[in-house]
């Protein structure tokens, strides 16, 4: 049974039709990468798999549970939404960090307001914030980050922020974790590092939808490659085989535009 599976899923905006009959299906472990000009539909598709946009079609489901259905209202209250969305860790474009807070700080916030949730949060506070403040931590230190706990972004480069960003997604143990271009806002010599930290990901099998314009890191990684073109699904399968050998026009006139 995949992981996830979206079917048929639609998003409008006005009269223009950003995602057209879009299905796809990803199994535990596996690493999924996205490819597609600007305004191909690919950040649309990941912001309607994490609710931050609802699509105006189709389904989704997780672990074989449908947790949207366009034609089943009771799918879409929006009590509901932020349950969903943790089944998808996000990384965006931008760091998205709070200024205000550290790089251990910013890990932790998420899992800290959502303790507070626990029924035994009162007496065990201190003992639940320790707890999650170990697995902060840890998670900077699989990032290469132990020794910037308590630094502010400000004090870290494009690539460390972006690395505690990760490390913020992973906090919450989310069964997919979606990158939305990861490497775009980053400087050519910071870009190795963070794709070293999806690499590395990617051999723990995570599993992971990539938004990327990296195509040789997609056609190394990846278990399976989307190209989008138009809002539609043109081309997918084996990343060396789309990369390398691809079937359609629109995809090799890509790969012509992006080789030049």
């Amino acid at each position: 049974m995949p992981i996830l599976e979206a079917t048929h899923l639609e998003k409008h905006f006005g009269a223009t039709r950003v995602l057209n009959d879009i299905s796809l299906s990803l199994e535990q472990g596996q690493a999924l990468s996205i490819i597609g000009s600007s305004g191909s539909g690919k950040t649309t598709l990941l912001r309607c798999l994490n609710f931050l946009e609802r699509p105006d079609g189709g389904t989704i489901a997780v672990k074989g549970e449908i947790i949207f259905d366009a034609a089943d209202p009771s799918t879409q209250l929006e009590r509901d939404i932020r349950k969903k969305r943790l089944h998808f860790g996000m990384v965006f474009q931008s760091f998205n960090l709070f200024p205000q807070y550290t790089a251990l700080e910013n890990v932790t916030l998420a899992g800290k307001l959502l303790a507070k949730e626990q029924p035994d949060f009162s007496q065990k506070k201190r003992e639940i914030y320790a707890r999650i403040e170990e697995s902060g931590r840890e998670l900077l230190a699989r990032m290469g980050l132990a020794d910037r706990a308590g630094h502010y972004p400000h004090q870290l480069s494009g690539g460390q922020q972006q690395r505690v960003a990760i490390a913020r997604a992973l906090a919450l143990r989310p069964d997919i974790l979606c990158f939305d271009e990861p490497t775009s806002a980053l400087d050519p010599e910071l870009t190795g590092e963070v794709l070293k930290v999806i690499r590395a990901l990617a051999e723990e099998r995570t599993t992971m939808i990539i938004v990327t314009h990296e195509m040789g890191f997609a056609r190394d990684v990846s278990d399976q490659l989307i190209f989008m073109d138009g809002g539609v699904i043109v081309e997918q399968g084996d990343p060396h085989q789309v990369i390398e050998n691809p079937q359609h026009e629109r995809t090799k006139q890509f790969l012509r535009n992006y080789q030049q």
